[in-house]
């Protein structure tokens, strides 16, 4: 049975079903759990949750005069929760103001997959729903501001790749979907998808995932398994749906046959599935990995441009860049006069106009005023995108982020 109770009533042997109010305000990445030591019970009772869930059918009861809510009342504070998550997905919030919430959002994403990892290395079973209240908050914080969590997201650091890149490809996958048109549930699997689809890598040896030079035939074949291991994974995970196996074994796979492990071609491919491929890509290219530095957002979304053929679907290459723009967030670009910007915000009316930072003259070579500027209602036009390295500029630092 699953009653309500005060945190101040939990004790050693029950079993958290639930914790009460955003996933964002409690100190556990999981959901549901045993509570077994001291050191969790003093974690739960020292933090901003009031009240639990517990299920009695798999823990000890509350004593004789706790006050506790039955069953009865689940789909009233159901219908709540879905209510309150509605209500926020609606307001667009400056980037300023999200960026806090979007940092603390992906280090609970790191650790929630660093202890996903560890558990698929230990030879346990992992339990994907416990993974849905992260989801969700990342669904919240695109639909609030899409640039703040993907901007931050990008800027991983080569330790972080192989966790955070979950997390990154998730958050592109919600916006992805929104931009297809997705909603409710088809959003949620999308997020899941992508933050389930590199499970297998926990199964390659850490030689072979973090060299730093070029892969062997025989160490790329390794690498290669990745999405069957992946899948072999979450077929026996609880809570995985035919959609994350399905972006998980195929993330891999191109339009024209040319990719793995099936080497599935054309209308084989499902929606999710060409999905996976495009935004694992994207964010692989852009993140700085063990063996090369990562290309800047325009410059990755060119290449694209030029690979598309055969390698990804035409229409959701087109929905991508209408997601992050031809000149992605985080780009560094020329104006027509002569000043440097950074790429801030995207704007829904042209993917030619968005909102930039300007920070420096090319005339004078030297920094001036910063300034933000809309160019959907400016004179100004970009007339390049720009290489960072070659300048010497910070642009986490002048981003502000």
């Amino acid at each position: 049975m699953h009653k309500k109770i005060p945190v101040s009533d939990v004790r050693i042997g029950m079993y958290i079903q639930e914790l009460c109010g955003s996933w964002m305000d409690h100190p556990f990445w999981k959901k549901s759990f045993l509570l077994e030591s001291d050191k969790d019970l003093a974690t739960l009772q020292n933090s901003s949750i009031s009240e639990v869930w517990i299920d009695t059918g798999l823990g000890c009861d509350v004593e004789a005069g706790s006050h506790a809510i039955f069953e009865d009342d689940v789909a009233k504070d159901v219908e709540n929760e879905l209510a309150r998550i509605s209500a926020s997905a609606i307001a667009k919030i400056p980037l300023h103001e999200e960026l806090d919430r979007a940092r603390a959002l992906l280090a609970e994403g790191k650790t929630a997959i660093t202890s996903m990892f560890h558990e698929v290395r230990m030879g346990n079973a992992i339990k994907v729903s416990e993974a849905e209240p992260l989801v969700d908050e990342i669904s919240l914080s695109i639909a609030r501001n899409p640039e703040a969590f993907l901007n931050l997201a990008r800027l991983k650091n080569v330790d972080d790749y192989t966790y955070l890149h979950s997390v990154a490809v998730c958050g592109l996958m919600i916006a992805l979907g929104k931009t297809l048109g997705m909603s409710g549930c088809d959003l949620k699997d999308a997020g899941i998808a992508g933050l389930m689809h590199d499970v297998g890598k926990a199964l390659i040896p850490n030689e072979v995932l973090n060299k730093p030079g070029k892969l062997t035939d025989e160490e790329f074949e390794v690498v290669k398994g990745h999405p069957r291991k992946g899948w072999e994974v979450l077929n026996v995970a609880e809570g995985a749906n035919a959609i994350a196996l399905d972006v998980c074994l195929h993330h891999h796979e191109r339009v024209d046959g040319k990719g793995y492990p099936e080497r599935l071609s054309g209308d084989n491919l499902t929606l999710f599935a060409r999905m996976g491929a495009l935004c694992d890509v994207y964010d692989a290219l852009t993140s700085n990995r063990c063996y090369k530095a990562g290309w800047e957002p325009a410059e990755t979304i060119r290449k694209m441009a030029e690979w598309r053929e055969g390698h990804f679907d035409e229409k959701v290459f087109q929905a991508f860049v209408k997601t992050i723009g031809i000149y992605p967030s985080g780009s560094l670009v020329r104006l027509k006069s002569g000043r440097l910007a950074i790429v801030l915000e995207q704007r829904s009316k042209s993917l030619l106009t968005p909102v930039v930072k300007v920070f420096f003259s090319t005339k004078s070579n030297a920094p001036i005023m910063p300034e933000m500027l809309d160019l959907s209602r400016s004179q100004e036009t970009i007339v390049s995108a720009e290489d960072p390295t070659q300048w010497g500029f910070d642009l986490k630092k002048i981003a502000g982020i």
